[in-house]
Order: C-alpha cells, then structure tokens, then sequence
C-alpha cells in the first residue's frame, strides 16, 4: 500500500489514468452478469443490425446479438487470457533465467541457445503456427503465447541476476554459509524484481493484442462465445456496420493504452534518474 501511495503522490497523469482505465475495466469484467442488459448468446434475428440507440447501447449483430452486453463478457476472456499468459511467462522465465544468470558456466550457455532458437521466429508467426497445430481454443493460444513470450522474461532476469550476485550484501550472506538457493531466493531475486514487475506491465497490453489477433484469425475463442478478437473479425464481414468491430476494437485500445500508461509510470518511478522528473 505504501508503493501504490508514494506512486499517486507523483505528479504523473499518465500512470493514474492508466490505472482508472484498467481498473474500470477489471471491475466491468467481474461485474458483467449484473451489468450485462441481455444475454450476450441470445439470438434475435428480428433486431439484426440495430445500430446504437437507446435500447441496444452499442447496436446488435448479425445475429441481432447485443454488442453492449458482449463487450463485457468478452472483457472476462480477453484479460484474463492477459494476465494468465503475463503470469505464465513471469513465472518461467524469472527461474529460467535466474538459473541462468546465478549458476553461469555451461547451463548458461544451453539455457540461452535455447531462448535464443525461440525468440528468432516472429512471434506473431510463431504463436499462429503452434495454435493451429494444437487446435483453435483459449487454453491452446495462451499456451502458444506464454511458450514464445517466456524467454523474454528469462534473459531480463539473467542479466540483472548477473549485475546484482556481485554485491556486497550477497558476498556476505554467501560468506555467512547461506546456500545458493537462500541467496538466490531471499537476496537476489527479491532486489531483481522491479524491471520484470514493469516488463509485465507493459507486456500486459501486448498480450491481450495478441490473443485478439489469434481469435481474429479464428485460432482462439470459438464462436459464439464472446471475445473481443473474435467480434472484431465479426465485424469486418459487414464493415458498413461499423459498430460490431468499432466497439470491441476501441476495447482493445483502451485496455492496451491504460496498461503501458501504468508500465511506462512504473519504470519511471523505480528509475532513480527520472524520479525526480515527475
């Protein structure tokens, strides 16, 4: 609480609109069944292409679905996928790379030929290719995304692993008898995890991007569930209703924008030569 507090003290307009944007967003997520006017799969072929008004928000679709309603189920799927592929790839990649980056030698050397033969593909391409190979779902895009996404985490982690396990407070836990597992824990991770909690940040809005394009391409959600890829891609099939893909799309925008708002604040903030900017 005292970091959050310190981090709305500053004078940075950008990082706390970033942070009401995605909080609002995560709050129309888990509040959608209850803010949600209709079912966002029920069908009414009557009200197809409604555009906005009164009664349909964000008009109907083809299927005289409600865009409004699901635009805010399709949240619930496209952050979570967000944040599950973030935490996936956080998760591998800090203790590949600091396995990496603390033990050096020959496992160096083969751990990082081995994100460096993955991170040469696009990335783009890569996921699309090990999606469609799986099979079109949320859980196989997400795995595709967190396979091609960890390696980023995993060489951050090594090179500040490196830079910090020659400090003086862990020659001398080492000199104490502390095992290298202690100091890997307890010393150096704990002084490593401002960059990678700011990578997240910022990796946060890609990866909603990303997933969005694969459903957009057909290899994530399936329809009719609501997503908001998968009806932007709706949309373009009827571009002159322009209100299928527009809404969900500036979803999509805002959701991005509001989180690498938060990460560009956060690395501001934990750099010490551009605190005293803001």
């Amino acid at each position: 609480m005292g970091f959050l507090t310190s981090m709305f003290k500053q004078k940075n307009f950008m990082f706390k609109l970033g942070v009401v944007i995605c909080a609002g967003w995560l709050l129309l997520a888990l509040l959608a069944p209850l803010i949600a006017p209709a079912d966002p799969a029920a069908q009414d072929l009557s009200q197809r292409f409604q555009s906005p008004s009164g009664a349909h928000w964000f008009g109907t679709d083809s299927l005289g679905r409600d865009v409004f309603s699901r635009v805010l189920y399709g949240s619930r799927i496209s952050i979570t996928a967000g944040l599950i592929t973030v935490a996936v790839s956080f998760a591998v990649g800090i203790l590949y790379g600091a396995a990496a980056g603390y033990f050096g030698g020959l496992l160096d050397d083969i751990l990082m030929r081995i994100s460096e033969m993955i991170q040469s593909f696009p990335p783009l391409i890569l996921a699309m290719v090990i999606a469609a190979a799986m099979g079109p779902s949320i859980v196989n895009s997400v795995f595709a995304m967190a396979i091609i996404w960890w390696p980023n985490y995993a060489r951050l982690t090594r090179s500040i692993v490196i830079s910090v396990k020659g400090n003086d407070y862990v020659t001398a836990s080492r000199l104490m008898g502390a095992s290298r597992m202690r100091i890997l824990f307890k010393e150096i991770l704990p002084n490593s995890i401002g960059p990678l909690i700011v990578m997240c940040t910022l990796d946060l809005g890609n990866a909603i991007l990303m997933f969005s394009g694969l459903s957009f391409l057909g290899l994530g959600v399936q329809p009719p569930t609501p997503e908001w890829g998968a009806m932007v891609s709706e949309g373009v099939s009827t571009f002159q209703n322009w209100w299928i893909s527009a809404f969900p799309g500036l979803a999509i925008f805002t959701v991005a924008m509001g989180a690498n708002f938060i990460g560009d604040g956060l690395r501001d903030y934990l750099d010490p030569k551009l605190r005293s900017q803001i």
